[in-house]
């Protein structure tokens, strides 16, 4: 057979953890010394650096080398040892499908005597792809092991990536981050949006730890994870306090994943352009008033309207302009911050905070019920139809318990705002809508609409009735 013209080096390693690259030079520059030793040709060096032969995730050069294969572009192939080319069976088998489509009979590998063109080079090469395997199997287990260990222990996952708020240890706080952590949880919590805070911190340059801009994705992901209330998470579950100290409490993570999921079930989206959005009444009807804009002697004029039809039931009879009842609703609500009744409301809040504490507590109980439960059938105490059947009614009281928790959330709207109406007064046009609404729907329960005097284009505040939160 004549030697090969067109001959292949593929290289591969699976960790380079210091980046250089220097695992596959190594593999690299003995496979060419084989070359000239055998007086081969080569075309070209197919690279695979910091890829695993094992997990079946996709190796770029690994296959554009099958397909120059395939395409007779490449008759014979080099590699350092059989386990940097695969380290899978069923793998192994693909290739040596393509190879054999290809007529190529020329492989070589650095280290071993592998002979692929024959029968008992053939069985070396499937046990030695079989040993590698379970080689990599032994090697997942004992990983993931080290990794269910260290969860345990409380210790931080390291990632390549730093947790914003955080060194590069992974435990140490950094104060400046860390702050801007709690003022978006503080103002989450108070109602504001997540694409308003994204914006926010966009705009303040804020960087983020990779130095891409702010995504609600990737807020939403910061602020639901658990490592920053000191919990250490393991597959999607707090496992153990975490050796680092925490940037908000628990209390606050709880209320964090309420308010998550109390949207997610409501549907409810922050208003775009309307601050009294879901808390208008008719006062001909009782439906709720939708927002409704439309264009008179060509300026656009949004409205409030009591809207009938199928899709809104309303008698279609009423409307109101928005401008001037927002601002008389928001100047309602600036004076009511400063009045005793509010006061008297508030003054109930650690009733609140006592039932939160009640939630937070029943809610971490009946967790460690369903570990307990799943423990017992790891171990065999009880059987999977067992196993079913004493996990749903704790599934369905942690449903019930979160879905509690979250309506007693909105209060956070009005932390620290008690008595500060007439401050807030000056600073009220600087706030977005999303705070504005939160704010007012923290205070106003909502608000009927009477009929109004047809041709009066100024608001009559005796068509406003408003329902005050107790």
């Amino acid at each position: 057979m004549p030697e090969p013209q067109r001959a292949a080096i593929y290289a591969r390693i699976s960790q380079d953890t210091e980046g250089t690259g220097k695992g596959v030079a190594r593999q690299i520059e003995d496979c060419r010394k084989l070359a000239a030793t055998l007086g081969w040709q080569v075309a070209g060096e197919y690279v695979d650096n910091d890829l695993s032969a094992y997990s079946g995730k996709r190796r770029p050069e690994y296959e554009r080398m099958l397909a120059d294969l395939a395409d007779g572009l490449i008759d014979g192939v080099l590699v350092y040892h059989i386990d940097r080319l695969t380290r899978r069976p069923i793998e192994l088998e693909h290739f040596l499908n393509v190879v054999d489509a290809a007529r190529v009979q020329h492989v070589r590998f650095v280290a071993g005597e592998t002979n692929l063109s024959t029968s008992d080079g053939l069985l070396v090469a499937r046990i030695q792809a079989a040993v590698a395997a379970n080689e990599s199997a032994s090697k997942s287990r004992r990983v993931a092991r080290k990794h269910q260990q260290n969860a345990a222990e409380g210790k931080p996952h390291r990632g390549s990536t730093r947790p914003f708020g955080y060194e590069s240890d992974f435990a140490t706080v950094l104060p400046a981050e860390a702050d801007v952590y709690r003022t978006l949880v503080t103002r989450f919590l108070a109602g504001e949006s997540t694409r308003s805070l994204a914006s926010w911190l966009n705009t303040e340059q804020v960087p983020t730890v990779t130095g891409s801009a702010w995504t609600t994705s990737t807020l939403k992901g910061m602020l639901t994870n658990a490592r920053y209330a000191g919990l250490r998470v393991h597959r999607g579950q707090a496992v153990a306090p975490g050796q680092w100290d925490a940037i908000i409490t628990e209390d606050e993570h709880r209320r964090i994943l309420a308010k998550f999921a109390d949207k997610k079930i409501s549907g409810r989206r922050t208003p775009q352009r309307y601050l009294l959005s879901g808390m208008l009444r008719c006062g001909k009807c009782g439906n709720r008033l939708f927002s409704s804009a439309r264009v008179i002697r060509g300026r656009p004029n949004r409205r409030y309207v009591c809207m009938s039809g199928p899709d809104h039931g309303g008698c279609g009879r009423l409307m109101v302009s928005a401008d001037p009842l927002e601002r008389f609703l928001a100047d309602a609500v600036l004076h009511r911050l400063d009045t005793p009744e509010l006061a008297d409301v508030l003054a109930g809040r650690n009733s609140a905070d006592a039932r939160t504490q009640e939630l937070t507590r029943a809610l971490d109980e009946d967790q460690q019920r369903l570990d307990d439960l799943a423990q017992a059938h790891g171990r065999g105490d009880i059987d999977m139809r067992e196993w079913m059947l004493a996990k749903k009614p704790v599934q369905d009281r942690l449903a019930t318990t979160q879905r509690h928790l979250a309506q007693i959330t909105h209060t956070g709207a009005l932390t620290g705002l008690a008595g500060t109406g007439a401050g807030l007064r000056s600073a009220w046009g600087s706030l977005n809508l999303s705070r504005q609404h939160a704010i007012v729907q923290a205070v106003i329960d909502h608000a009927v609409i009477g009929p109004g005097t047809p041709g009066v284009q100024v608001l009559d505040p005796a068509r406003v009735s408003v329902v005050w939160r107790h």
